[in-house]
């Protein structure tokens, strides 16, 4: 029994795409799947394009993602317009184009993705790979390297396992049987030090005031709970909040918020069963700004000025409660 899917119509389509006069330019927004994906694109574009290199759209803090960056010797640099006016052609990955407002400027020539495809958000390019079902995008980068017969050094194998580790939650979220045959794949070729080293550098010291916070705004709403963070230095504590609220026992789902760089970012976790994360991102912002994920997991956020004055967290106890107050409470 093959280890991995058949995959020789899109590895000849891919190919087909690179040209060894072009530059190549991996765009993501910046978190341990996307980054263990973009790595191995590059690793695949190597001697197939002139030049490749990879950006991220989003300032990256969060510790773990600087030691990863650090330990597997990620070359990725922030995204801005005289680096972009470098690039020939771009690839997104773990993403799709209009999860941020700042993929717009660029015209994909690829898109590989796990996120729900929406209707409304149809996405066009020579080359388009979304598996929904997937449980990383970083399993997808490993078949696509396994039926190219590229074995995956130790760094590049340390990066995309981790990538799954973390978007599975160490499989604890929805993942299919490709990603536990990946992650098995590329343990025989990742170093496990590093990868205790980079899952170990969770937290900020000066991070745990915003668990305060959390603790103190903490509410019931309905079977949930939310909490509101104030502002934040970075939008990645709130996903650290998030999922520690995640672990309280008979939550089917959590939402915190938090501003940051004069937007409302929300952040949304949950079992899958009850209530689905990424359509409950998309009832919240209503149209007003950027929502999506999968069932157990999504992000949605708005400009503050899009609020016409309306206080950030007074807006989710309305967009929450739907207009039951008897449904929400402190705790």
């Amino acid at each position: 029994m093959a280890l991995f899917r058949q995959m020789d119509e899109q590895v000849e389509q891919m190919l087909r795409l690179f040209n060894k006069d072009e530059n190549w330019l991996i765009i993501i927004n910046a978190d341990p799947d996307a980054l263990g994906s973009a790595l191995a694109l590059r690793r695949i574009m190597a001697r197939k394009v002139k030049t490749v290199g990879i950006a991220q759209i989003n300032e990256i803090k969060r510790p773990d993602n600087l030691s990863m960056i650090r330990y597997l010797r990620i070359p990725t640099r922030k995204l801005i317009p005289n680096l972009a006016a470098q690039y020939d052609r771009f690839a997104l990955v773990d993403s799709q184009p209009h999860h941020s407002p700042e993929f717009a400027p660029y015209d994909f020539s690829m898109v590989i993705d796990h996120h729900p495809v929406m209707k409304e958000n149809p996405v066009e390019a020579p080359f388009v790979d979304i598996r929904p079902k997937y449980g990383a995008v970083c399993t997808m980068m490993t078949e696509y390297l396994y039926s190219m017969k590229i074995r995956p050094g130790k760094l590049l194998a340390t990066a995309l396992m981790y990538g799954i580790r973390c978007d599975t939650r160490t499989f604890e979220r929805e993942f299919i049987d490709a990603d536990m045959s990946a992650f098995k794949y590329l343990n025989k070729f990742s170093d496990s030090k590093l990868l205790n080293r980079i899952s170990r550098s969770e937290f900020h010291l000066d991070w745990m005031r915003y668990f305060s916070r959390a603790f103190y705004n903490l509410r019931r709403i309905g079977h949930g709970l939310f909490a509101h963070c104030g502002t934040v230095d970075n939008p990645d504590i709130l996903v650290i909040v998030t999922d520690f609220f995640t672990r309280v026992h008979n939550v089917p789902w959590v939402v915190v918020s938090g501003v940051a760089d004069d937007k409302l970012v929300c952040i949304l976790r949950g079992d899958g069963l009850r209530r689905d994360m990424g359509k409950m991102a998309q009832s919240i912002m209503n149209g007003l700004g950027s929502a999506g994920g999968h069932a157990q997991a999504a992000r949605a956020e708005v400009d503050i000025a899009a609020l016409d004055g309306e206080d950030p967290e007074i807006f989710m106890l309305k967009r929450l409660g739907q207009g039951k107050k008897s449904a929400i409470h402190r705790l």
